[in-house]
């Protein structure tokens, strides 16, 4: 946005007044208290269920951490973060008047419990990443604005004054009244300007009732996985349009997108989840429409959290396939492009994964296939609900070998070591026993970073650290041919490369390319079946397309694939 300041996005939202529920979110108290407080005269009614959002500014800077609450905190509250109770030494240290403290924001981050950050989705940002991922190529900052709708102290907005924005074009929303107050300090601190666009209010509720953007720069590390009501997730989700992409960081995303301007550019440090579990598909499918400029992965950079943090920068214009995006994984900057993206499973961000090794995969899905989807049984393990009580260590009367997930292994099944009662009844969750007891099938390692299968014959039972398939009478390999394949170095290869989890999990199987034209002998070589798809190992136990190949064995290679797909399957093989 050039030219003039323009108003906030959400003025006309904020002028008047805030209902009950959104002041007791905003000072992190139950709404019991709002209307304690609002019978002792804290807080002014101008109708019903409206607190005047004048009275609520008056109470935080001139009652809160002053004055003795007595607060009555429901049940949820009693073993998180109570603001009043610690805050009203950040609150007097934060105002414009107090010396400068370059600390107050790091000091107030210690005293919030673990508790509440994992309640609120809460976890502020390390400075080093705050200024990787704010970089911005933009020397005609003056007349722009930047909004970081979660700005808690305000590490971003301080960093957007150190990149040439001007003081009164940041823009500021958090529902902690104390962070806000720390975040206008820093920037009073810092330019003399007491900044009244930074404001204690949820950016979720506001962004809703808007349909345009309004912001030139927006950067954020929203909430992870807030706990927030489903109800109230569905119906946002409903209003900012994100389909199966229901966590709060997902709605964070979209409202974002909402509230940035055309050309515009967004900036979110978010869970690595976000870029490959399937239930963000439509969110990395919604970035996919933009230019993706950056994609880093900061590894697990909050302490305490097994979460890892990547950042994704995009601009707000069209997307162009072939534009390069700059990507930081394991301290090794490379180039991809949101056309190698576009074509993994479910719109899997595979961070991991170099451009080299995305031409590998690309090629790989570009040889008809077939897959599992739609053409096997699967079954879990049996889930007992107290392993402790039910699993015997030696075999008794109508017991049965159960075999758990660390037994199978590439070398074959381990002997079992638990057994278990045939009374089925008294465990958790059982699958059809026709399943387990079926004269073939699959078992697999459920909780594995590789694909680890074992071909049974024997109807052996399983736990629920180990699961079960069964291929369609009408697929086109054995099921013995199948598990050579999957346990094969390409397909453990390619799993890791496109998914780069610690579970195997039905819907990757699903997806995975079974280039079954490749496997009409009956018994599985690797080597000639690498040789048949025009890939070799390379010195570092990676694989690529091989360099020779030239346009008429390209040519003669993809007509024999196709008529060798062929196969009893009534499904078109995809393309």
């Amino acid at each position: 946005m050039s030219g003039a300041l323009q108003p906030s996005l959400f003025d006309n939202d904020i002028q008047d007044s805030l209902s009950i529920e959104e002041c007791a979110k905003s000072l992190a108290v139950s709404e019991a208290t709002i209307r304690n407080w609002i019978k002792t005269g804290y807080l002014k009614l101008l109708s019903k269920g409206q607190v005047s959002h004048a009275s609520l500014i008056q109470f935080k800077r001139d009652i809160l951490g002053k004055e003795k609450l007595h607060q009555r905190a429901n049940k949820s509250q009693k073993d998180s973060h109570n603001h009043l109770l610690i805050s009203s030494d950040f609150l007097a240290q934060a105002q414009p008047s107090q010396p400068a403290n370059d600390f107050l924001g790091d000091d107030y981050e210690k005293t919030l419990s673990d508790s509440y950050k994992n309640q609120e989705g809460i976890y502020y940002t390390p400075a080093p990443i705050v200024n990787d991922l704010c970089q911005i190529d933009n020397t005609m900052l003056e007349n722009k604005t930047f909004c970081d709708p979660c700005c808690g102290s305000g590490n971003f907005l301080l960093r957007a004054l150190d990149l040439g924005f001007k003081p009164e074009n940041l823009f500021g929303f958090d529902i902690d009244p104390v962070a806000v107050a720390i975040a206008q300090k820093r920037i009073f601190d810092k330019t003399g300007f007491i900044n009244n666009n930074i404001i204690c209010a949820d950016f979720l509720q506001l962004a809703i009732h808007k349909k345009t953007g309004y912001y030139d720069y927006i950067f954020t590390n929203p909430p992870w996985g807030k706990k927030i009501p489903k109800d109230e997730k569905e119906s946002l989700s409903k209003i900012l349009h994100t389909g199966n992409s229901l966590d709060t960081c997902a709605l964070f995303y979209f409202a974002c997108l909402n509230a940035l301007n055309t050309q515009g550019q967004l900036g979110l440090l978010l869970p690595d989840a976000f870029f490959n579990v399937s239930a963000y598909a439509d969110a990395r499918a919604s970035a996919l429409a933009y230019q993706i400029m950056r994609l880093c992965d900061y590894g697990k950079a909050f302490k305490g959290l097994q979460t890892g943090a990547v950042g994704l920068v995009l601009n707000k214009q069209q997307n162009e396939p072939a534009r390069p995006i700059n990507c930081l994984y394991d301290n090794q900057y490379f180039q991809r492009t949101s056309h190698s993206l576009s074509h993994n499973p479910n719109y899997i961000f595979n961070l991991s994964c170099t451009s080299e090794e995305a031409e590998v995969i690309e090629h790989l899905y570009n040889i008809p296939h077939i897959t599992l989807e739609g053409h096997a049984s699967w079954g879990l393990g049996i889930v007992t609900g107290n392993n402790t009580r039910y699993l015997s260590n030696t075999a008794k009367p109508d017991f049965v070998p159960v075999y758990k997930g660390s037994d199978i292994t590439p070398d074959g099944l381990k002997t079992a070591t638990h057994f278990l009662s045939t009374d089925f009844s008294q465990y958790q969750q059982v699958a059809p026993l026709h399943l387990y007891q079926a004269k073939e099938k699959l078992i697999y390692k459920f909780i594995s970073s590789n694909l680890c299968f074992f071909y049974d014959t024997e109807g052996r039972f399983i736990i629920n650290s180990a699961n079960l398939l069964i291929t369609n009478h009408n697929f086109p390999i054995s099921m013995s041919l199948l598990a050579n394949l999957f346990n094969s170095e390409i397909m453990n290869w390619l799993f890791k490369k496109i998914f780069n989890t610690h579970k195997v999990l039905r819907g990757d199987l699903e997806s995975l390319p079974i280039h079954s034209q490749f496997l009409v002998n009956g018994f599985f070589i690797e080597a000639d079946y690498l040789n048949a798809l025009n890939i070799e190992k390379t010195e570092h136990g990676g694989f690529r397309v091989k360099a020779q190949l030239n346009k008429l064995s390209t040519h003669l290679h993809l007509k024999t694939a196709i008529r060798h797909a062929a196969s009893p399957l009534k499904e078109p093989l995809p393309c």
